[in-house]
């Protein structure tokens, strides 16, 4: 894949001619921990609580767990504490003399002594989770109803309408086989809520959740649910085949799950989800703070498909063109899970996410891994960017409901994105060019449909944060399907400085470094303040799904583990990035072709054809002897690509050739398997070709039609897109 770049509009203006925007950009945190969260209070944060955390948010100064203070930069517009449901609260109100669950006779269970440590009830209270056999003196209503009230009266305490907002929210925790699904549950009006929140151990099954939240609604108790996360789910946060409960996804699991949970975090303190280098090769920005492990368990890996945004939007566009509904149209947001009650944002002024646990920066570049989080992989907390017409409730509410939301990875970085046919490049030169944007098209989250023989303009804004780096580009970011295959490309549409793509391969060169590494300084003397573009797809094709999301890039800055580094006078650790890009995703645009349009496009042949015409599906013995010990060609009849396939006697399979050219470890083969090397293993098992990629199994079923090898791979919706053939002077 060839990257691709458009023309560049950059400005280095201030935004003095103020935009005349029909919305505001407001930025908040919809994922906090405080000491009434069970693992946060384990940790070391036992004395501060949901006040403390609103209070840090609005500018006060609150203490660490560690005991220093510590001050947010600039204030937040909104925030929702989200402390872990299971048990919340418990374990610091017993050891609170004030507080009346203290009097209670369970409380001694909890007050923590000598002989009765943290560790030793954080051991009774979680094990009690994962077996299945819930603390029903815990779950008493008494208990239960009465610290989620006081949640509640907390968050309407600080809720000032205009200023800063406040709701009414927690985490469900579900975490089977220490696989991440947490959801962050949102209520739009702190007078319409239940009684108590529907936790885990209610049920770990996110289709109970939704269930419940279904039930709310009725009740008119409105509620949203964020997942988050992503990386650290195993693969199941976004599942194409079956549900939690192993139930077949369908159109009515589809609808449910978007309308109960419109919003993901795409990047948090434990990672980015947007994508991983694996999946997305061809994407120099893929590598962006990742982390890949399982919650509680060392020298642990996340499976890779499955986890991740752009991979799920990619999907949800096939499932869409294939099955008639698409469960993946969310929208994005960038969030916390710090368990300090405060939360980092700035890499300069990082104190941390996890209590004692990394409180200081000798700890934190120590090396440090506890339960399988490698410290020094860890980083500042995302914001959650809204546009929406003022800071209350309903109207931030509803911007998370349509999904025009973006995400950052800690700075105030602003950013828009919209879509629409008639969008004139002039247009940016006019002081409202936003209202001509909203009346010409729709905005980031929202939903294209075809105007007959036109082709989708784009309309990208971005704004520096104030006091951090400034910009270098903004980048569209383009998936689409076809025949079940998958397919992205990203086109660089807007950058800073007099650069220009290079003319074969379109890459945009580096913006440069300011950074001095050994004083983990940086100035702004490269980059531009505003960046913003009119950009046309130029090679749209109307028969096809398609999304279009925006991501904008800051300059390189100090990560913070540089800034550690040089509080110590001691070198950056060589394990971890040095520098970092700071960004901005936008939600996706989605385009939808009309039935007119779609049967335009020249269909696939797809397993349902091949077996009406008499095909059949080669059991283990029939391939292995086409396979084992054979070099064969596949050609890929979707992409055109035609490889040289060697299967092994040992199990390995290599691709020998790709389209006639040696083929390279780093190329994306779309060959049978997508795979980041040029070899992987395989099986042959159940009448297929099973091989395992970065963790995932992946089937190949051949069928012999005629006198031909077809084959089709299990994630490919259906479709035989693949030709396989022995190479000359093989044996047949």
């Amino acid at each position: 894949m060839v990257r691709a770049s458009a023309s560049a509009v950059a400005s280095v203006l201030i935004v003095g001619s103020a935009q005349a925007q029909d919305r505001n950009a407001y930025f908040g945190q919809t994922h906090q921990h405080t000491s009434w969260s069970l693992d946060a209070y384990i940790l070391g944060n036992t004395v501060t609580g949901p006040e403390e955390a609103y209070q840090y948010s609005m500018g006060q100064p609150i203490k660490h767990p560690a005991g220093y203070d510590v001050k947010i930069k600039t204030p937040l517009d909104f925030q929702g504490v989200t402390d872990h449901s299971e048990y919340v609260g418990v374990v610091r109100l017993a050891n609170d003399p004030n507080s009346p669950l203290s009097k209670l006779p369970v409380a001694q269970k909890l007050k923590v002594t000598k002989d009765n440590t943290a560790v030793k009830i954080f051991q009774w209270l979680a094990g009690s989770i994962a077996h299945s056999q819930p603390i029903t003196e815990l779950l008493d209503p008494s208990i239960m109803n009465s610290v989620w009230k006081q949640n509640n009266e907390i968050a309407d305490k600080y809720y000032k309408p205009g200023e800063f907002t406040t709701f009414c929210s927690y985490e469900w925790t579900s975490m089977p086989q220490s696989q991440n699904m947490h959801r962050n549950v949102f209520f739009k009006d702190c007078a319409k809520v239940p009684e108590a929140p529907f936790s885990a151990i209610d049920s770990d099954h996110p289709e109970d959740l939704w269930n419940w939240m279904d039930g709310q609604r009725k009740a008119g108790n409105e509620a949203l649910a964020i997942s988050h996360n992503a990386n650290l789910s195993n693969g199941i946060m976004f599942p194409i085949e079956v549900d939690s409960k192993g139930n077949p996804i369908d159109a009515a699991w589809a609808q449910q799950r978007m309308t109960n949970e419109p919003l993901t975090e795409i990047k948090q303190v434990k990672g980015t989800s947007e994508t991983h280098p694996d999946l997305s090769p061809n994407d120099e920005f893929a590598g962006f703070e990742i982390m890949s492990y399982l919650i509680g368990i060392d020298n642990s890996f996340s499976k890779l498909n499955g986890s991740y945004t752009r991979q799920a939007y990619q999907n949800g566009l096939a499932m869409q063109d294939t099955r008639g509904y698409n469960p993946y149209k969310f929208g994005v947001v960038g969030a916390g899970d710090s368990h300090n009650t405060a939360t980092a944002y700035s890499q300069s002024d990082y104190f941390g996410d996890h209590a004692l646990v990394d409180a200081t920066p000798e700890v934190r570049l120590s090396g440090v891994v506890a339960s399988g989080m490698d410290v020094l992989q860890t980083g500042t907390s995302g914001l959650g960017g809204v546009w929406a017409e003022e800071n209350t409730r309903e109207s931030i509410f509803a911007a998370m409901q349509r999904r025009e939301v973006f995400g950052t990875s800690g700075v105030r970085l602003k950013l828009r994105l919209f879509g629409g046919w008639g969008y004139d490049k002039g247009m940016l030169s006019q002081p409202d060019w936003v209202k001509t944007a909203y009346a010409g098209g729709v905005p980031m989250g929202g939903d294209l449909t075809q105007a007959e023989g036109k082709v989708p303009s784009f309309v990208v804004w971005a704004m520096k944060d104030p006091v951090d780096g400034n910009l270098d580009r903004i980048q569209i970011i383009k998936g689409w399907t076809k025949d079940g295959q998958i397919f992205e490309k990203i086109f660089d549409v807007a950058w800073s400085g007099e650069r220009q793509p290079d003319p074969a391969m379109g890459e945009l060169p580096p913006v440069g470094s300011t950074v001095d590494i050994t004083k983990a300084t940086y100035t702004n003397d490269i980059g531009a303040v505003e960046l913003k573009a009119v950009w046309t797809d130029p090679e749209f094709d109307a028969s096809q799904h398609a999304f279009y999301y925006a991501r904008a890039l800051q300059i390189p800055t100090p990560r913070w583990s540089t800034y550690d580094a040089a509080k110590l006078g001691i070198v950056p650790p060589g394990n971890a990035p040095a520098t970092i890009q700071e960004r901005a995703w936008s939600t996706p645009i989605w385009y939808t072709p009309t039935e007119a349009e779609a049967a335009k496009a020249e269909s696939g042949l797809t397993v349902a054809d091949l077996l009406k015409n008499g095909a059949t599906a080669l059991g283990d013995d029939d391939l292995k002897q086409l396979v084992v010990g054979k070099n064969l060609t596949v050609r890929n009849n979707v992409t055109g690509q035609t490889a040289n396939v060697l299967f092994g006697v040992d199990g390995k399979r290599i691709i020998t050739e790709l389209d006639g050219s040696q083929a390279k470890g780093g190329d994306l083969l779309q060959v049978m398997h997508s795979v980041s090397n040029s070899s992987a293993g395989y099986e042959i098992k159940d009448g297929h070709i099973v091989t395992t990629i970065e963790g995932t199994p992946f089937e190949l079923t051949v069928y012999h039609s005629g006198d031909k090898y077809v084959a089709a791979r299990s994630n490919e919706f259906g479709y035989a897109n693949y030709e396989v053939e022995a190479l000359e002077g093989e044996p047949k």
